[in-house]
C-alpha cells in the first residue's frame, strides 16, 4: 500500500457528516445548499438527458459549454478567454489536481494559503509536491506580502489563492490581490486561483479576478456547481494561458477523461443566463441574516461573513478557553448540531477557538441549528465552570 495514502486523514467533512449521521444532528458543517438553483435549469438538464448526448464528451469538454465559459467570463468579469485556453473537469477539485499534476514536479514546492481547503496539500503530495503555508489570522484574515515571501523558497514554483476565501468567508480586496501578483512576478511562480466562490459574493464589493490581474500567470478554477448551486453536478474548469492550457488538458484525460454531456450542455445554456443567479443571492443574504442574529442572540460573537455559504464563530467570546476541535466535538454529540472546527485547514501553528457554519439551508434547518448551538454554549459554559 502507498504509505502517503495511508497518512491521509480522514477529511473534516467526512468526519463530522458521519458524526451527524451518527447522532441525528442538524448538519451545518458541510457546504452544500438546501436552495439557490434556478428551476429552468434542471427542466433544461431533464429533457437534455433524454434529447441530448449521453455518451463520451470530447475531453476537454464540450464546445458549446467552453465557449459559454469564455462569455460568461467576458460579461461578468471582462476577461478575455478562447475555448483553446479551457478544460472542463468533473468538479473544481479535479481541476485543482490537473493542475497541480501538470505543474508541479518531485520536489517542487506550493505554497497554500491557511486556513486552506483540505485537498490542497493532499493534491500537492500525490503530484510529488512539498507544501509550505503562508497563514492568515484572526479576525481580519487579511493576505499580505510578507507573509507570503516568507513561505517561500528556491523550490517553490506555485501559489494557491483562493478567493472568495473557504472557509473564512473572505473576500479578498485589490490591495492583497496585487500584493500576490507582485509576489508571483518577482519570483516567476504560477497562481492557482481557486475562485469557485466568484458569484457568492454577499458584501457589495466586487470581486475581481486574478485571471485579469496577471492572465500570463495564473490558472483559473470555476465551479458550475457553486455558480447554481447544483454541487452534486460535479462540473467544473480550468482556464490556462496558453503555454499551460495544454499540458492541463493531458492531465486531465487520464484523471476522469471526460464529464456528463447532458449535465456540460446545460451549464453552457445556463452560463448565458446570468439573471438567474441573482435570485440566489439574495436568499443567500437572507439566509445569512437569519443564521447571524440567531448565534448572537444566543451569545456568540461572529466573524464578518463577505462571501461563500460559510459564518464563522469566535468562541472565545463564551469567555471560555474551548478548543475547536473539543467544542465540535461536544456540539454534534450532546447539543445535536455539526460544525466545522478551522483549526484541520492548517498545516502548521492552527487559530483553535473557531468553527465555520454554514448558512445555505432552509430557515427550519437553520432555526434547528440555532436552538442547537444555544444548547451547545450552555453546555460549554457548563463544563468550564466544573472544569475550573
Amino acid at each position: 500500500m502507498n504509505p502517503l495514502f495511508q497518512q491521509m486523514p480522514v477529511s473534516i467533512f467526512e468526519r463530522m457528516s458521519l458524526a451527524a449521521a451518527e447522532h441525528g444532528a442538524v448538519n451545518l458543517g458541510q457546504g452544500f445548499p438546501d436552495f439557490g438553483w434556478p428551476e429552468p435549469l434542471l427542466d433544461l438538464a431533464a429533457r437534455l438527458l433524454r434529447e441530448g448526448s449521453n455518451q463520451y464528451a470530447p475531453s476537454r469538454g464540450l464546445p458549446a459549454l467552453r465557449e459559454a465559459i469564455c462569455g460568461f467570463y467576458a460579461e461578468r468579469q471582462g476577461l478575455a478567454v478562447e475555448p483553446g485556453h479551457v478544460t472542463v473537469t468533473s468538479g473544481a477539485t479535479e481541476a485543482i489536481a490537473a493542475v497541480l499534476l501538470s505543474a508541479l514536479a518531485t520536489g517542487d514546492e506550493a505554497v497554500i494559503v491557511a486556513p486552506a481547503y483540505d485537498a490542497y496539500a493532499p493534491l500537492i503530495r500525490q503530484a510529488g509536491g512539498r507544501v509550505r503555508e503562508a497563514a492568515l489570522r484572526a479576525p481580519d484574515w487579511r493576505l499580505d506580502e510578507a507573509m507570503l515571501e516568507a513561505a517561500l523558497s528556491p523550490a517553490t514554483r506555485l501559489l494557491v489563492i483562493n478567493n472568495p476565501h473557504n472557509p473564512t468567508g473572505r473576500l479578498f480586496d485589490s490591495e492583497e490581490l496585487s500584493a500576490a501578483v507582485a509576489v508571483a512576478r518577482r519570483h516567476d511562480l504560477i497562481i492557482l486561483a481557486d475562485e469557485v466562490w466568484e458569484e457568492v459574493v454577499l458584501c457589495g464589493r466586487p470581486f475581481v479576478s486574478l485571471a485579469a490581474l496577471a492572465p500570463e500567470r495564473t490558472i483559473k478554477v470555476g465551479s458550475a456547481g457553486k455558480i447554481f448551486s447544483l454541487t452534486g453536478w460535479k462540473i467544473g474548469w480550468a482556464i490556462a494561458p496558453p503555454a499551460l492550457a495544454g499540458t492541463i488538458a493531458r492531465a486531465h484525460q487520464y484523471l476522469t477523461f471526460a464529464s456528463p454531456p447532458n449535465l456540460q450542455a446545460a451549464v453552457a445554456q445556463g452560463l448565458a443566463r446570468p439573471e438567474w443567479l441573482e435570485a440566489a443571492r439574495a436568499d443567500f443574504l437572507r439566509a445569512r441574516t437569519r443564521l447571524a442574529g440567531g448565534l448572537e442572540g444566543a451569545g456568540y460573537r461572529l466573524l464578518p461573513s463577505e462571501a461563500t455559504y460559510f459564518q464563522c464563530v469566535d468562541l472565545s467570546g463564551l469567555g471560555i478557553a474551548m478548543d475547536d476541535m473539543a467544542f465540535a466535538e461536544m456540539a454534534v454529540r450532546e447539543a445535536g448540531v455539526a460544525v466545522i472546527p478551522l483549526s484541520p485547514f492548517y498545516e502548521g501553528a492552527a487559530e483553535r477557538g473557531l468553527v465555520r457554519l454554514c448558512f445555505a439551508k432552509a430557515d427550519a434547518t437553520i432555526d434547528a441549528g440555532i436552538a442547537a448551538m444555544a444548547q451547545a454554549r450552555n453546555i460549554a459554559c457548563s463544563l468550564a465552570k466544573a472544569g475550573g
